[in-house]
């Protein structure tokens, strides 16, 4: 091995070693605020297996489900900044959730410290077959000449799946129906009984589904082709310009320090470069993108600025 490789080595293993250190000599635990087998809940983890090994630490996944997020978010907040809490939560609690909600019970941007941005992964659009549309120009043209007529699915108001189709609908001068569901499952099984005519949801939900004829994947909502799905075009490609990625990252109760901070980050970028996890990832159609807390930050800017319109547009609250 060349001697600079043995250098690279030789610091990750001090960086690894010194974060054991300064977390307490106790259990830490993971808080998610979605239910288990959600992908915040998957991903977590993912972490703690990882960092288990490489720590000698013992980590726990606390799974506090509620209020679109807001109750195990608002648990990392309460918590002591001590780094024996963390948090693996999303862009609705962190970010969307400030303009749904009239009081969240936490402040995003003051009672959380952002540690890195762990993984993210496509929305993808999908019609029931029977709609006869094999493109987004062509979806768009149907719903423009038949006003309120069709429905589309969504994992709850105020989802990134609702608003993702609320601002399809905008961009297209349309007018749809929204029809909730507590699951993506549920969405997609209303999808395949033509319940609703079209989903905007996570691709591990739909891509299953494209085996059995009675649905039909039209778009992903990334800016460019996601690498998992190369063959599907992107809704930029039909002129519509929306967005929503659905991302996770890790987060702490504010005033952690930072060299504690700086620490689990390494620790979360070591974890999710691993060949192990990132096939952990893809088999889920997700992509690692650990990050500094300044990109984590600007990452829910931007998901703040892009969804204030169409909240505003769609009068779309939660309270």
């Amino acid at each position: 091995m060349k001697r600079s490789a043995l250098a690279g080595l030789a610091v990750l293993v001090c960086a690894l070693s010194a974060a054991a250190q300064d977390w307490p000599a106790r259990t830490i635990r993971i808080i998610v605020p979605f239910a288990a087998g959600a992908t915040p809940d998957l991903v977590a983890r993912m972490l703690t297996d990882d960092w288990q090994q490489q720590t000698g630490q013992t980590f726990i996944v606390e799974n506090r489900p509620g209020a679109s997020g807001n109750t195990g978010t608002e648990a990392v907040a309460r918590a002591a900044p001590d780094g024996a809490t963390l948090g693996v939560s999303i862009g609705g609690p962190l970010a969307i959730n400030t303009l749904l909600f009239s009081h969240l019970g936490y402040d995003p941007r003051t009672d959380l410290a952002l540690i890195s941005t762990l993984a993210t992964q496509p929305s993808v659009v999908a019609v029931n077959a029977g709609l006869g549309v094999a493109s987004v120009s062509e979806l768009i043209d149907l719903i423009r000449r038949n006003p309120s007529k069709y429905s589309f699915g969504s994992i709850g108001t105020g989802s990134l799946s609702h608003l993702a189709m609320a601002a399809i609908a905008l961009q297209s001068g349309a007018s749809l129906v929204h029809v909730p569901y507590p699951s993506s499952p549920q969405a997609m099984l209303a999808l395949i009984r033509n319940d609703v005519q079209m989903v905007c949801l996570p691709p591990a939900a739909v891509v299953p589904q494209l085996r059995t004829g009675a649905v039909r994947l039209l778009a992903v909502t990334t800016a460019e082709r996601s690498a998992l799905l190369p063959d599907v075009p992107t809704l930029k490609e039909a002129g519509i310009d929306v967005e929503a990625d659905a991302w996770n990252g890790l987060v702490a109760p504010a005033g952690l320090s930072d060299a504690l901070i700086e620490r689990i980050g390494k620790l979360a970028a070591h974890a999710l470069n691993s060949p192990t996890i990132r096939e952990k990832l893809a088999a889920q159609l997700m992509e690692p993108i650990p990050g500094t807390p300044a990109a984590f930050r600007a990452r829910i800017d931007a998901d703040i600025a892009r969804w204030r319109p169409v909240i505003a547009a769609a009068k779309i609250t939660l309270d």
